[in-house]
């Protein structure tokens, strides 16, 4: 049942995958804004009633969506999103606010200071932590150019999104979660920030399963668990067949690591001899472990995603079970565009998490400020307070130090 002034709006929604999880913890959406006319069809599709954008967030303006939404004499609860990520993604060119996608997430910021909603819930990618406000070429850095400056160090683009929120009267907490922990069967990485306009920090969420089954908690569950009742392959792409002679000779969980040793440097071709672990490369998935993080295409060289025993990638049913969308949810578009949509979706489980979360704080239920939470993620250093302290200590550039002067 939805509570009286429990709304909220929605802006980058994609396939409304956070929008389902906070309808699911007992909130109602007002309007959703998305730009890309195939997720409009999905939403369309499936939800007929909700009022929707389909523009660019630039076009659309506060008193356009007070008048649209009857907002002008009722208190609006949440206002969220996941502005585009690519921008801050460790796997682009990170060019960060600079971006032209960038650009759209201080537009965000500023629609969020003019509607003034209770709330604000901001989703995007582990780069967020990392990214600079500047970004400035790597043939311009080194010996015989200037040091780099506050803004073109790590984490300025964040530093710069919590100094907008703050101005606007925002108290301002995020942190890395892993979905796993919230019961969604793919470890996926995701940074999610908090504002409260009482000026507060929301306390971080709190895991509901772990990855042994420790503290009463539940276990992680499983890519079985997730696939468990799908009848037939489902609709995929398929890997061409030089590749499939790989895959044939590996077992569910294995990857290039797991083939003969004669045969690996073969497999990889050149990417034999690149650095880091290579670990999506010829990847199944395991049986009985999360899914990895799902990509918008499972046939990515360097992020595949194979079926355990089956020689072929993951479906687009199967994608969506690991998403923890519902059966009758439809995608719109091509394969392609289904898998896309899927690839950059919020897992509707995990955006119940935050919706629950969210309303057991407005209710007096958890305690500000932040209290710290262990074992969220992976990494270190990714809630507020040490990520600040992280930034201030860490050497960027033959000993450089980045100060942030009042983050805190």
């Amino acid at each position: 049942m939805v509570e009286t002034g429990h709304e909220f709006l929605s802006f980058f929604s994609g396939a409304l995958g956070l929008d389902r999880g906070l309808e699911e913890a007992g909130l109602k959406s007002l309007a959703a804004n998305e730009i890309d006319s195939v997720a409009c069809q999905t939403i369309r599709r499936n939800q007929q009633s909700l009022r929707l954008y389909e523009c660019d967030i630039r076009q659309l303006t506060a008193d356009r969506i007070r008048d649209d939404c009857g907002l002008a004499d009722r208190d609006l609860f949440l206002m969220c999103g996941g502005p585009p990520c690519q921008a801050f993604s460790t796997a682009g060119r990170r060019l960060g606010l600079n971006d032209d996608r960038g650009n759209v997430f201080l537009y965000f910021i500023d629609l969020i200071g003019q509607l003034r909603p209770q709330y604000v819930v901001i989703e995007n990618v582990r780069g967020l932590l990392s990214a600079p406000l500047t970004h400035r070429p790597h043939s311009m850095r080194g010996p015989g150019h200037p040091p780099l400056s506050k803004d073109e160090l790590p984490g300025g683009a964040l530093h710069h999104i919590i100094e907008l929120l703050e101005t606007y009267g925002y108290g301002v907490s995020f942190n890395l979660y892993n979905t796993a922990n919230f019961g969604v069967p793919q470890v996926r990485e995701r940074v999610i920030l908090f504002g409260s306009r009482d000026g507060k920090r929301v306390p971080d969420m709190t895991p509901t399963h772990d990855r042994d089954g420790e503290g009463d908690r539940p276990r992680w569950r499983t890519f079985r668990d997730a696939v468990r009742g799908l009848e037939g392959p489902g609709d995929h792409l398929a890997f061409p067949e030089r590749r499939l002679r790989y895959y044939r000779l590996l077992k569910p969980g294995e990857n290039w690591r797991d083939l003969p040793p004669d045969l690996q440097k073969e497999a990889m071709g050149n990417s034999f001899f690149a650095g880091g672990g290579k670990t999506g490369f010829y990847r199944r998935l395991a049986w009985d472990k999360p899914s990895p993080t799902l990509v918008t295409s499972p046939t990515m060289p360097a992020t595949d995603l194979a079926h355990p025993e089956e020689d072929r990638p993951l479906s687009v049913q199967e994608y969506s079970r690991i998403q923890t969308f519902s059966d009758s949810w439809v995608f719109s578009g091509n394969l392609l565009d289904k898998y896309r949509q899927l690839g950059n979706a919020v897992p509707i489980e995990f955006g119940a998490a935050v919706g629950k979360h969210l309303i057991a704080y407005h209710s007096g239920k958890l305690i500000a400020p932040t209290a710290r939470v262990n074992g969220l993620s992976r990494y270190k250093n990714t809630d507020r307070d040490s990520w600040a302290a992280s930034l201030r200590t860490n050497k960027v550039r033959e000993g450089e130090q980045l100060s942030l002067g009042a983050i805190t």
